[in-house]
């Protein structure tokens, strides 16, 4: 038998609607850091790195968080192992994502290669009894088998899909079951939880695309086919073209794969497996204090039991309450019933259908040069606080409704404004009339800290037009 070569395919999409506000559209749930620091991307990421025989870590994400992923990655990649990413202009769905990551490990190591699919966002808290179940898993993928995980139940919950099983073979697939009929499930022993992890062989994969979605294997190889892709050292980039990908049919691996497949088996695992789904969930991971209630942040309580509280800039004062969720942000704040926390996500559809800021952005934005963060805005100013990385460089761009000030608070700025070229230090500034091309680049070896104030009759993030940039953005 050949070596094993085993790939992790983390799937970074979503918005993670229930964990609003803290998880947004430019900043999803797989980016929310837990106590102990780490995000779960970051989380995702190691749980595959650890494994033997991982030849490189393969993301399949959007396009608009590629450098976030890279910053997450950078923090625990401490073994410098190979990344490789695929890049969505949008999302379409988990057989889209899954067949293209396929067709890519198939080309770059091979039809026998073992493909590992992992969210980006769920929580394993047993990482010996997940090596332990990703080994059984090679085993059987090994023998051309489509192999799913199931987690055993330890509650009737409503929430998750379920699998019916027999030893490793999967009877039936179940939507998300009534309360009454997620007991029955729950008592029988012969249900388990779909976990919405996978592991395949890519040819086994490829070969199931074609048998039982063809349409979408098609079009998602003529995707790929006129797809750019760019390659450096550890590194391959490969961002999907639009117009194409956009014909590829919508579904997930379950509908389109796993339910229709006569090769599918299931690893049975206890392995402290979360999706993360709820504040209900997360809060969870906190430990409680005498009358039930689970604090992150600054709070001052009086008569209040079985609340979860957050809030990570502002101290929280609460009396006479039972049973609540808050999550304080600097610009949104929750307040929900715990039994509802389900229903968050439709505050979150609310606020993207009024075309509201919050459902997208929070008040600090990441940009692949670093971050800028929204102090204070007027209908006709706004002040921002800009970190540039050391070596980073915004486009070459220009405003055509605003002037900006720069203030340098700490560092040296590169700065091209106009025909000119200037460094501006440590309490210096410059001004950049509308219409005037100008750059900003952190030529030091420290971080750039400086605050820009913007004036004008229109103060648009959209007012741009980009001359040059290093992240292809133009």
């Amino acid at each position: 038998m050949t070596a094993l070569t085993l790939i992790p395919v983390v799937l970074c999409g979503g918005s993670g609607s229930r964990l609003w506000p803290v998880s947004r559209e430019a900043h999803p749930k797989p980016f929310i850091r837990l106590g102990d620091g780490q995000s779960l991307l970051q989380k995702a990421f190691r749980r595959g790195a650890q494994l033997p025989g991982v030849a490189e870590i393969l993301t399949v994400t959007n396009r608009e968080l590629l450098f976030k992923t890279k910053d997450e990655y950078r923090e625990v990649n401490s073994m410098g192992l190979a990344t490789s990413f695929i890049l969505e202009p949008f999302g379409r769905n988990t057989a889209a994502a899954i067949a293209a990551a396929a067709l890519h490990v198939s080309k770059t190591h091979g039809e026998e290669a073992i493909m590992l699919v992992l969210a980006a966002d769920h929580l394993i808290a047993d990482q010996q009894a997940f090596s332990s179940a990703v080994s059984q898993a090679t085993v059987l993928a090994r023998q051309q088998k489509l192999v799913t995980f199931g987690i055993q139940p330890d509650t009737p919950e409503t929430g998750y899909g379920y699998l019916e099983v027999e030893g490793h073979d999967v009877l039936r697939f179940v939507e998300k079951p009534s309360q009454e009929k997620a007991r029955e499930y729950m008592d029988s022993g012969r249900f388990l939880w779909n976990s919405g992890m996978f592991c395949f062989q890519a040819g086994a994969m490829l070969q199931a695309l074609a048998a039982h979605c063809p349409e979408i294997l098609s079009k998602t190889q003529k995707c790929v086919e006129q797809s750019r892709q760019v390659q450096g050292e550890g590194v391959i980039e490969q961002e999907l073209d639009a117009a194409t990908f956009a014909e590829v049919p919508d579904d997930s691996i379950d509908y389109a794969v796993m339910e229709r497949s006569a090769q599918v088996a299931v690893v049975p695992c206890s392995i402290g497996w979360s999706d993360i789904g709820s504040w209900g969930a997360l809060g969870d991971l906190i430990m409680p204090d005498t009358d039930g209630n689970r604090i992150k942040g600054e709070a001052v309580l009086h008569d209040v039991s079985n609340c979860f509280i957050q809030s990570n800039q502002r101290m929280i004062g609460a009396v006479g309450i039972d049973n609540l969720v808050i999550v304080d942000t600097p610009d949104a704040l929750l307040v929900a019933d715990r039994d509802r926390a389900q229903d968050v996500k439709v505050l979150y559809k609310e606020l993207k259908a009024q075309g509201h800021d919050t459902y997208k952005h929070h008040l600090t934005v990441h940009r692949p040069w670093g971050t800028y963060t929204v102090l204070e805005e007027d209908p006709q100013y706004k002040i921002k606080r800009i970190e540039v990385k050391p070596g980073a460089s915004l486009s070459l761009q220009m405003h055509h409704h605003r002037s900006e000030h720069w203030i340098v608070v700490s560092g040296m700025a590169r700065v091209v404004n106009g025909d000119r070229e200037l460094f501006v230090r440590t309490n210096e500034s410059t001004y950049i009339p509308a219409g005037h091309q100008h750059r900003l680049e952190n030529p030091g070896l420290l971080d750039l800290v400086m605050i820009e104030v913007q004036s004008g009759q229109y103060l648009g993030e959209d007012d741009i037009v980009r001359f040059e940039d290093v992240y292809g953005r133009v």
